[in-house]
């Protein structure tokens, strides 16, 4: 039996509100995707987002990584329109 993977990836914004505006972007998603071999925690602190994870495998890590940082760039490229 494999060992959960746990992390942490801090992402820092130029202002807080880019990092608000992505961070409200993102939590809509966060809140309706239910992923079943990964926990994630997502949070804004100030300019910051911060994703800590709990993923049962690199496949699940793989996935849900992929995931939130698609849909942070998409937001981020939003954002610069």
């Amino acid at each position: 039996m494999e060992k959960p993977i746990r992390g942490r990836i801090e992402i820092e914004f130029p202002s807080e509100e880019v990092a608000r505006v992505v961070y409200e972007s993102v939590k809509l998603e966060h809140e309706t995707v239910p992923y079943r071999r990964s926990e994630i925690d997502l949070r804004r602190e100030g300019k910051a987002i911060i994703i800590e994870f709990t993923a049962a495998d690199n496949s699940a890590l793989r996935g849900t990584l992929n995931s939130y940082l698609r849909w942070i760039k998409v937001a981020m490229d939003s954002f610069e329109i």
